[in-house]
């Protein structure tokens, strides 16, 4: 009974082993996504600084962009939001944002104190 005891504590110790041993073979650059070429899906927003007008995915269509999902009340959002603005400044591809289950008058205060890098700002209001 005692080297049961002891027997327990070393087999966790070796599943646990294994399964950070297999991690390491991992690599942290790559991230699995069902999505990874495959169109964007069908939507139809509208855009945070104009009353007017919504975005949809034809008027993207047949272009590469970027979208990124952002909030004022986002921890995250606010750490990355100064690279986003580098990534903006090179122009490289249009960077679509979607404001995500935000009040607008934050979302607009937001990107004037923080910086505006989208090309297009949709909302997300459900």
């Amino acid at each position: 009974m005692r080297s049961i005891r002891f027997l327990i504590p070393l087999l966790l110790f070796v599943v646990i082993g294994g399964f950070l041993a297999a991690g390491l073979k991992l690599d942290p650059r790559e991230v699995p996504s069902p999505l990874i070429d495959k169109p964007a899906p069908a939507f139809s927003l509208p855009q945070l600084l104009k009353m007017e007008g919504s975005i949809d995915t034809a008027d993207l269509k047949g272009e590469v962009w970027i979208l990124n999902v952002w909030a004022s009340w986002c921890v995250a959002c606010r750490a990355e939001h100064s690279l986003l603005n580098q990534f903006a400044a090179r122009q490289l591809v249009p960077l679509v944002g979607l404001n995500y289950k935000d009040a607008p008058s934050d979302a607009r205060s937001w990107l004037r104190e923080l910086g505006n890098p989208y090309d297009i700002v949709a909302v997300d209001r459900e």
